[in-house]
């Protein structure tokens, strides 16, 4: 089973895009990021024509979360718990069976937390302690788990061309990068960093000052496995080439490939 995620950056500026990209990585279930449109307007013809089932959990011009699957998307549902007055549009799972047993799998677009010096950072690391709670639970039922997306964290300074350039940025805070920590900490994996630990391995290229040609990026988009999925990895990896092509999201997919 092959699992993406990509930060899209609005389905509709990258609707084509985004198709091309399935026809030709062919991944068997895709989560997406930043939608940027509410669920009744999401074009889920096209894809359904390339085989996917679709789910959504969108929101009128900002963030929006979406998962695609070749088998059918079974328990859905949407929202993280915690907070019944968080009304942004970011997060959303399902169970996707096998013939060799299901997979819980997660799709998340975190907050941006920045500036660091208004409400928008507490809320990314409240958001972050929620997505905790909710991976602890997610972990005790001992379903194989994949919890995919862009996390807008920064684990590690080998994450980032010049980190230097992120120390005032929500994005590399000690706080948000210790809230990472917890996740991992509690039992999951990093799926490209346990299997392509090569330098400057990045999934993110602002738009600004030239970062795509001067290889400028970070890695915030991740993969991250509950012990039995990561006891079925074979293999990961980053469509790097997507972020050249025309009118490109500035994030490109991250998949994983599981033995099931």
């Amino acid at each position: 089973m092959k699992i993406a995620t990509w930060n899209i950056n609005g389905i509709k500026a990258r609707l084509e895009t985004t198709l091309t990209w399935l026809r030709e990585a062919t991944p068997d279930v895709a989560c997406l990021q930043e939608i940027k449109s509410i669920d009744e307007k999401f074009p889920s013809e096209p894809f359904e024509d390339l085989g996917y089932n679709v789910a959504t959990h969108g929101q009128k011009g900002f963030n929006g979360v979406a998962i695609l699957s070749k088998a059918p998307l079974e328990d859905v549902r949407q929202r993280l718990p915690g907070d019944e007055d968080d009304e942004q549009s970011r997060y959303i799972e399902a169970t996707i069976s096998t013939p060799t047993g299901a997979v819980r799998v997660a799709c998340l677009y975190l907050p941006n937390g920045n500036p660091i010096d208004t409400p928008k950072f507490p809320y990314q690391l409240a958001w972050m302690g929620r997505l905790e709670t909710r991976v602890r639970d997610l972990l005790a039922e001992e379903m194989p788990l994949v919890v995919a997306g862009d996390y807008n964290v920064i684990p590690r300074p080998e994450d980032a061309r010049r980190p230097d350039i992120w120390t005032g940025d929500a994005l590399y805070q000690p706080e948000s990068r210790a809230a990472f920590r917890r996740l991992i900490n509690l039992g999951l994996t990093d799926a490209i960093r346990a299997t392509e630990p090569a330098p400057e391995t990045y999934t993110f290229w602002d738009y600004q000052a030239g970062a795509w040609p001067k290889n400028n990026g970070i890695r915030i988009d991740h993969i991250l496995l509950s012990p039995q999925a990561a006891d079925c990895l074979t293999s990961a990896g980053i469509d790097k080439s997507t972020r050249g092509w025309e009118k490109p999201s500035d994030h490109v997919p991250v998949w994983i490939e599981l033995a099931t």
